[in-house]
């Protein structure tokens, strides 16, 4: 199940309140700052602090590698005081 584009455009990192990769064929959104990955199951996204899954330095890399092809969504959001990279896919 895809997350609607008005909904992606709300979430935001709970921890950094940052902007995150949308992985859709893998029902995760990934935060590349902290290396925190949160999962969507059944749908919903599942966005508690205490649930977030920190990934090792492989699977950041392997998730960097499928957005720089394309294969994630940034939210929409940015944290007051950032500006966000106009590279296609920012890098942490």
């Amino acid at each position: 199940m895809t997350l609607e584009q008005s909904l992606l455009k709300i979430l935001v990192c709970p921890v950094d309140k940052g902007w995150l990769m949308y992985f859709a064929d893998e029902d995760l959104l990934y935060n590349p700052r902290l290396r925190r990955a949160y999962r969507i199951e059944k749908g919903v996204p599942v966005m508690l602090a205490e649930r977030a899954e920190p990934l090792p330095e492989q699977e950041h890399e392997r998730l960097l590698s499928r957005a720089r092809d394309g294969a994630a969504t940034l939210s929409a959001a940015d944290p007051p005081g950032s500006a966000r990279l106009t590279c296609r896919v920012p890098l942490p």
